[in-house]
């Protein structure tokens, strides 16, 4: 079951596409956090979702606003990803402990292996205001997450 609007995001401390050490709480009391969930990097839903993202990153990544997306890939993975796609915010790998974040937010596919597409919006204060669970094979809404972010 996934974490619920009101809920307190569960912190996580990730590494991101270069290596560097990611945690939630580093953004509590200064920005919001755009935190999404993906099965695989080089899959065409994930590719498309997250170039999305790139091409309108002010929206999810400035000053009020941090975005970070979590798969279950490498690293090393990610770096290539993020390269190739020209993706400028942070992939973060929630590879090993295999699924430790995603099974914290409740979004983890046990029988896949991989994360489902979860989409958490959390405020200043570390607490989830809006969510989304779609399964692997459906895309979300960008303009959800707008919505969302414009009502905190």
């Amino acid at each position: 079951m996934a974490i619920e609007v009101g809920q307190k995001a569960p912190d996580f401390e990730l590494k991101d596409n270069h290596g560097a050490t990611v945690r939630l709480s580093d953004f509590r009391g200064e920005k919001a956090v755009v935190l999404l969930f993906y099965p695989f990097a080089f899959t065409g839903v994930c590719t498309g979702e997250l170039c999305e993202l790139r091409d309108q990153l002010p929206r999810f990544q400035n000053d009020d606003v941090q975005l970070l997306a979590v798969s279950n890939d490498s690293v090393p993975t990610l770096r290539v990803f993020a390269d190739q796609e020209g993706l400028e915010y942070p992939l973060l790998s929630d590879f090993w402990p295999h699924g430790a974040t995603s099974r914290a937010y409740g979004v983890f596919d046990e029988e896949k292996g991989c994360a489902v597409r979860g989409t958490f919006v959390i405020d200043k204060d570390g607490v989830v205001r809006w969510t989304v669970v779609n399964g692997l094979p459906d895309a979300r809404d960008l303009n959800e997450y707008i919505k969302a972010l414009d009502s905190l």
